[in-house]
């Protein structure tokens, strides 16, 4: 996206043509006002899809982990799900407003080259969300061939999965998702809408068959955990959901109507984005309650737990239902993935990016699938890390905004190749955020927890990771209190 496009406004659209079909042309450049359609409610059908998986269940199981009761573990994950998603929201509205997608819009707060900085945070964040989806779909699908078809997909001797199945399964789903990100936005719509409807049906229809697994007496005993136990539930449930959005936001909105209402952009996203996930979490959270060694089980291996009690008639279709919700979430962040590349300067073109994204999922998977002390470790370190450079990005991408509103003006006619303030921000809060989180993974914890005592990471200070909170006060306490002591800066190369 050149300078000039960065900081032409786009003029007021009402269009609601249909989108173009074929591959999508567009990269980080605005979308022109004749290309755009749709309304706030479209919205609702990628969130939708992109939460509407089985992982839904897990999370709750992860949550009670955390030290909590039923009661809090439903109602720590709601309060934590609806102000992540919020978030995601409000960086949707900017979306609209400017027709481009949420990394290259970093440029006119982070300067061209400062926003290279959040550019790669956004970019590890989508690649890593991939690769967990699609390992994921690995593992639960690798599980259950095994117990369809133990002669093929089983190692001699018990029901343990093969390298073999594990691959097939990561494969049929890693080339789906390419595919899908490869045609871009239009495709991409569609796709989400009729997965949205079809998992919704399977998923339904294990929710059936494990009802009677399921204790709701259980929501209200158990000894209830204290206060640190509460935070960290909420800390949590925002990594899990929408700190992991946050970057997106305005990709999968760049295409409506300028004038598009910014309270119904931002109530349509929280509602896809929260509605499935809080009816799944809840479930999670009674199978557990009913069932206390689950927990050990969904660990190693969420979908394979899952699916252990299941009827064997089931299982093809549980299968289809796990795949099928892990690669509509895969979706979204190859095609957000591809749009960070380019946002970093990278003289490719979109689809190439996309391809580019497919190889370092392969990559990751392989390292979650082989290499990693186990799923749940690696997984919340993972959500850890990316939770707090995303904490800290929100903060100086919204505070920007805000300061933009208030005044009344726009971005400023000449973007330095860097704004200081909102880059040393965001460096400050992620390091102070980093500082305070704990990992289980040896491989990342070697650049987490390095501002607090071996007492406090392994205490409750260390369980409530309230490292993703100070990143997001401190980055928009930070660069509220230095934003106005930047001047813009006229620059021969910005004329």
């Amino acid at each position: 996206m050149t300078q000039q496009q960065a900081r032409a406004p786009r003029r007021p659209a009402t269009s609601t043509g249909a989108p173009a079909t074929g591959v999508e042309r567009h990269g980080i450049e605005p979308v022109p006002d004749s290309e755009c359609y749709g309304t706030p409610r479209s919205l609702f059908w990628p969130w939708a899809a992109s939460g509407l998986s089985l992982l839904g269940i897990a999370y709750g199981i992860y949550v009670m982990g955390l030290g909590l009761n039923a009661w809090q573990a439903v109602l720590t994950g709601a309060v934590g799900y609806v102000l992540s998603f919020v978030l995601v929201g409000l960086v949707s509205v900017a979306g609209a407003r400017t027709g481009a997608p949420t990394m290259a819009l970093g440029r006119t707060v982070f300067g061209r080259q400062g926003n290279k900085l959040p550019a790669v945070f956004g970019y590890v964040s989508n690649v890593g969300w991939e690769t967990v989806l699609v390992a994921l779909s690995s593992l639960g699908g690798a599980a259950i061939l095994a117990r369809v078809s133990p002669e093929v997909f089983a190692r001699p001797g018990g029901r343990a999965p093969t390298t073999g199945a594990q691959a097939l399964c990561f494969a049929v789903t890693a080339v789906s998702v390419v595919v899908v990100g490869l045609y871009g936005h239009a495709l991409l719509m569609k796709v989400q809408k009729y997965l949205t409807a079809a998992i919704t049906v399977m998923t339904a229809a294990y929710l059936v068959l494990m009802a009677g697994r399921i204790h709701p007496a259980a929501l209200f005993q158990g000894r209830p955990g204290g206060l640190g136990a509460a935070i960290g539930g909420v800390v949590f449930a925002m990594t899990l959901l929408g700190l992991g959005w946050v970057n997106c936001g305005a990709d999968y909105s760049r295409y409506l109507p300028r004038d598009t209402s910014g309270r119904a952009i931002t109530g349509w996203t929280t509602l896809g984005g929260v509605l499935a996930p809080l009816v799944l979490l809840v479930f999670g959270v009674l199978l557990n309650a009913g069932d206390p060694a689950l927990a050990a089980a969904a660990a190693a291996d969420p979908v394979g737990a899952l699916a252990a009690a299941l009827p064997t008639w089931f299982l093809v279709p549980y299968l289809l239902t796990a795949i099928g919700g892990f690669a509509s979430g895969a979706i979204m962040d190859i095609y957000s993935s591809g749009m960070a590349l380019l946002a970093l300067g990278l003289p490719v073109r979109r689809p190439l990016a996309v391809l580019v994204d497919g190889a370092l999922m392969a990559l990751g998977g392989w390292y979650v699938l082989f290499v990693s002390p186990g799923f749940f470790a690696t997984f919340q370190a993972f959500l850890s890390v990316v939770g707090v450079a995303m904490a800290a990005w929100t903060a100086v991408f919204l505070v920007a905004r805000w300061r933009e509103h208030r005044t009344g003006s726009g971005p400023d006619a000449a973007v330095p190749a860097v704004r200081w303030p909102a880059v040393l921000s965001l460096a400050a809060a992620t390091a102070t955020g980093l500082g305070l989180v704990t990992s289980a993974d040896p491989h990342i914890a070697r650049v987490t927890g390095f501002l607090l005592t071996d007492r406090a990471a392994h205490g409750t200070l260390g369980a409530m990771n309230l490292g993703v909170v100070a990143a997001l006060l401190v980055a928009g306490v930070l660069y509220a209190a230095t934003a106005p002591l930047s001047r813009p800066t006229t620059r021969e190369g910005d004329r």
